[in-house]
């Protein structure tokens, strides 16, 4: 089954984090994004995440690989969700098992910064007042620059989200 995964329904912690039991490995490190109530003194209501899928799984696979080459991770799995989510529920999810627990740490740590930063995941938070806005997409109007990482940018393919023409520029 592939380390990177897009899912349009919730999924089952448990059944990830025993995908990566390994009686080789001491460290086991998670992460769990949520969806919070708020946002740079907005209220949240909900939220929703688009992604291009062809270059998201491919970039996403290899974020989990150079986290096993560069750490020494015996495992990792990484799981974004996609579709509209409510408050409280599991956004992304980042699990890796390593012989230690320092390796461990720093693995999860650098697959979920390089998933925010690298794949092609916009995400449409809802607020109180009625209102909507995607976050973080400045990119997806931008021209590409030149020495973009893999040369692969979703701006540079012409990938944005549905609707994205009103931009703010918040950090998801």
């Amino acid at each position: 089954m592939s380390a990177f995964r897009l899912s349009g329904a919730a999924f089952d912690v448990a059944s990830l984090r025993a995908e990566l039991a390994d009686p080789t490995c001491g460290g086991y490190a998670a992460f769990e994004g949520w969806v919070r109530d708020h946002n740079e003194g907005q209220r949240v209501t909900r939220l929703e995440y688009e992604a291009f899928a062809p270059l998201a799984l491919r970039e996403g696979e290899r974020i989990i690989a150079e986290a096993r080459a560069h750490f020494g991770l015996r495992g990792a799995l990484c799981v974004h969700r996609v579709g509209a989510l409510e408050l409280g529920e599991i956004a992304v999810w980042v699990g890796v098992a390593a012989p230690h627990r320092d390796e461990a740490f720093r693995g999860c740590r650098y697959i979920i910064d390089e998933v925010k930063h690298r794949l092609p995941i916009w995400k449409k938070e809802h607020y109180a007042n009625g209102d909507s806005g995607w976050v973080n997409c400045e990119r997806c109007a931008a021209a590409p620059l030149h020495g973009e990482h893999h040369g692969e940018t979703a701006a540079a393919q012409g990938h944005a989200p549905h609707g994205a023409q009103h931009l703010h520029g918040k950090p998801r």
